[in-house]
């Protein structure tokens, strides 16, 4: 690109995540005009919506082609499952995202183990069933908490965590047999439990060479304390205080194996590797890790969290990874420090009411004078008769607050949620809380 030249981009989504992304890209001096498909009612004072379906990769290419679109940023995990990415550049368009055969490492859990094992990336040993009697034996070679894995893509509510056997059992019934999560749960992974720290990384890759991002951490679970059921993300924060050595060796001992793999399986691979791990300790007080799941774009909160603090230009970098030439490895520098909540429908992720006036959240788009260093995206929301919005999902909105300090970063995205306000409201109080 010559200096001055900007290009239009695409973000494909409707979540928090491409919210935040859509952020992210308007504060790049390349961006000419933001569009988003289908998008959601708060990136529409970011970006110009469009109703394509974003697993379409025929419309989304005539879209493309319609809004000369220079670059096509890809959110969630359903157009990249499908092959969209394909499509496009089968048309010469330059999107961030892996193609179907990248896709595969999120879309199925059973092909991402046994890549791990085949590429020598540390991760649970495990079995692969697709029977009650199969799960049963499986199940009989381990001890609790017993880890059940739906093989397919479940929005994030594809993995249990049992602490009998009779309920494990269960729980694989129900998946294979009276179909809880549909086909997603056709198959299933079953393995050991590791025990220890959760870590989200993000690396943007252009399969080549990388770019590794601030670490992050999730909170799963629906209520205080790490209680309930496991949601698709109740709040996440970067960075996350980890022991010496553990982010030199997620790079050494996972992602580096996870490229050669790719490379060697001659995927070409432009877009996030996004890899959940554990920190372990051993006998001697050192530490390992062990990866429980690869997804193959940014996650829905952690991007929330971690965007906030990237100190680059997001638009520059996506488009060099696009275009395969990332020029080194690097890790980008931290910020301070970034923490989000996700406010949900009372009920989720079971059954919740939808069409709830939401008060607090004005037309003034994510920032707001009132709140400083504080930002709201919208996730699950639709416009409202008179002009406001309301609920229209599970996640409805995600509060971010960052600042110099974990502490004034929690602040202030506390401070922003006690403006906000709709009827069954729910969320996390204690986000953060291992930091503390």
């Amino acid at each position: 690109m010559k200096k001055g030249d900007k290009i239009n981009i695409l973000v494909l989504g409707s979540g928090g995540r491409e919210h935040a992304i859509t952020h992210a890209l308007s504060m790049s001096d390349i961006t000419g005009k933001l569009h988003c498909a289908p998008g959601n009612p708060g990136m529409t004072g970011l970006s110009s919506a469009h109703g394509v379906d974003p697993c379409d990769g025929a419309a989304v290419r005539d879209l493309c082609a319609a809004l000369d679109i220079g670059l096509v940023v890809v959110g969630p995990e359903a157009p990249l499952a499908a092959g969209v990415p394909d499509v496009l550049r089968d048309a010469g368009v330059r999107v961030f995202g892996p193609g179907r055969a990248g896709a595969v490492l999120e879309s199925s859990k059973a092909f991402a183990k046994k890549f791990m094992r085949r590429h020598g990336v540390p991760t649970a040993d495990f079995d692969i069933c697709a029977t009650p009697d199969e799960c049963r034996a499986a199940i009989s070679r381990r001890t609790p908490p017993y880890v059940v894995k739906a093989d397919g893509l479940a929005a994030g509510k594809g993995v249990f965590l049992l602490d009998d056997e009779s309920a494990a059992l269960r729980m694989c019934e129900d998946l294979i047999v009276r179909k809880k999560l549909g086909e997603a749960g056709a198959s299933l992974v079953i393995e050991d439990f590791v025990p220890g720290l959760e870590l989200t990384v993000f690396a943007i890759t252009d399969g080549k060479s990388y770019l590794i991002l601030p670490p992050s951490r999730d909170h799963k679970r629906a209520y205080d304390g790490d209680r309930g059921p496991n949601t698709g993300g109740m709040g996440a924060y970067s960075p996350v205080s980890i022991p010496s050595g553990v982010m030199e060796m997620a790079e050494k001992a996972a992602l580096i194996p996870t490229l050669n793999g790719l490379r060697n399986d001659g995927i070409d691979y432009r877009g996030v590797i996004y890899m959940g791990l554990m920190v372990t300790e051993n006998a001697s007080g050192g530490h390992g890790i062990s990866v429980i799941e690869y997804n193959v774009r940014f996650g829905d909160p952690e991007t929330q969290a971690v965007l906030p603090l990237f100190g680059g230009d997001l638009a520059r970098t996506l488009l060099s990874c696009a275009e395969g030439r990332i020029e080194s490895r690097a890790k980008a520098e931290s910020q301070g420090a970034a923490l989000c909540v996700v406010l949900a429908s009372g009920g989720y992720p079971g059954e919740f009411r939808r069409g709830l006036p939401i008060s607090g959240v004005g037309p003034d788009g994510v920032e707001s004078p009132d709140f400083p260093g504080s930002f709201v995206y919208h996730a699950g929301t639709a416009a409202g008769k008179d002009g406001g919005y309301v609920t229209a999902g599970g996640r409805v909105l995600t509060v971010v607050g960052i600042g110099d300090t974990f502490k004034e970063a929690r602040g202030r995205a506390y401070s922003r949620i006690s403006s906000i306000s709709f009827e069954d409201m729910h969320y996390r109080k204690d986000i953060g809380w291992s930091e503390e």
